[in-house]
Formats: structure tokens, sequence, C-alpha cells
């Protein structure tokens, strides 16, 4: 058997700035949205996407326009609501709107109606699924307005493969990119797994990243009818 070689987790810097968004039309009232602030027509708005759609960068770009900070909603508690400044926008990362502090969130979305400063939130699901008990929250979450992330096109997840191979300095002909989207799942999710587990094999096994490589990840990973 050929030895393999131990493929350590390093980290790799991953480009978050408004210009390493791949605009395609499945998220293009998205990035339309971010760019329109801070003439909002509401003090919050909402976009929700899939896992993977790039609503982490769009929060990443948020907060360099805005100067605010990112927040993971549900690790959101009233100390840090009442000591945040609302003269800049901050990014609220809600999941599926659940295991939320309600009164701290509510309380945050007054403090920013209050101010002349848009917010964001994002999230994988609309806000009309969540499972909000607090009623005023529910009727502050209803009125805001909400921009969806598609379902990812052909030209966006060719974007998003070639972005995290880049991430990662690593190079692929465009014969295995081909090969490898047509035969891919077609979540954005599973772009990150998928490209983690070539660099992974492609450094163990000491070999270039071709389409026999692909297809073993593929077929690894996935139903077998997936790599053929």
């Amino acid at each position: 058997m050929t030895p393999r070689q131990l493929a350590l987790a390093l980290p790799h810097r991953v480009a978050q700035a408004r210009d390493d968004f791949l605009v395609t039309p499945s998220n293009a009232n998205a990035i339309a949205l971010i760019d329109q602030w801070p003439n909002w027509s509401s003090y919050a708005c909402v976009i929700v996407g899939p896992p993977g759609s790039g609503k982490s960068h769009l929060c990443a770009v948020f907060s360099a326009m805005t100067g605010g900070l990112v927040f993971d909603a549900p690790k959101l508690d009233h100390e840090t609501v009442i000591q945040l400044n609302y003269s800049h926008g901050h990014a609220f990362e809600m999941g599926h709107g659940t295991e939320l502090d309600e009164k701290a969130m509510f309380h945050a979305l007054n403090l920013a109606r209050t101010s002349s400063v848009p917010h964001l939130l994002t999230a994988l699901s609309l806000p009309t699924r969540w499972s909000i008990a607090l009623p005023d929250l529910r009727s502050r979450l209803d009125a805001l307005p909400v921009v969806q992330i598609g379902a990812p096109d052909d030209e966006l997840l060719r974007g998003v493969l070639l972005k995290h191979f880049a991430d990662r300095q690593l190079v692929l002909s465009e014969t295995v990119l081909n090969y490898l989207l047509l035969r891919m799942p077609r979540g954005l999710d599973d772009v990150g797994k998928i490209v983690d587990a070539i660099d992974r094999r492609a450094l163990e096994e000491k070999t270039p990243i071709s389409k026999a490589l692909v297809a073993k990840i593929l077929s690894d990973t996935y139903e077998p009818d997936v790599a053929s």
C-alpha cells in the first residue's frame, strides 16, 4: 500500500470582502440590499438563505460597511444588548430563530428602531416559521422586509467552488472542475465539505487533483450513483 501523509487541519484564509462575494441571479437581490444601505425603508431587514449561501459573508461585508458587529443571535443576552452602540449597523445571525433570549432580541430590535441606522438579520428560514413565544417580538419580526437567496444556479456553484479552492491556494483544471460540477450535490453547504475532503485526500496521497481523485471523494461521501 502507498503510505499516506498525515493531513493536518491547518487554518486557511477565507476571502470575505465585498469584491469577493460572487453575484449571480440567485443572490443578486441580497447583495443589492447590502449595497443600498443605509437607504433602507426599514430599521432592519432580513436575508434568508440555505446553509452555505453566503449569509455570513454578507454579514462580514455589512459589518465592514457600517462599523458594527456580527452576533450569533442565540447567544445574545440582555447585558450585551444594552451595551451596544446602535449608531452602527449590527448584524444578527438568527439561524432557524430558535433558542433565542426573546426579551433580549426584542430589546435589541427596539433600540435599533429608535436609532437612525438600519440593522441586518440573516436566517436559514423565514421569520414566520420561527418558534417565537413573545407576542411583541413576533409582531416586530413579522413587520420586517425579507429578501431571499434562491437556489444556487450553475454560475454560483462554479464560482463558490473556485473560491473555496482559491482560499486554500489549490488549483484544478477546467476538466476536473466541470467533472465535479456535473456530479456533486447541488447544495452550497456541500461545497466546503467536498473541497475539504479533496484537499485532505490530495495531501494524504501526495497526488494532483484529478477526475479519479474527485470520483473517489464523491463515491466515499455520497451515494454511489453521484460519482458515476
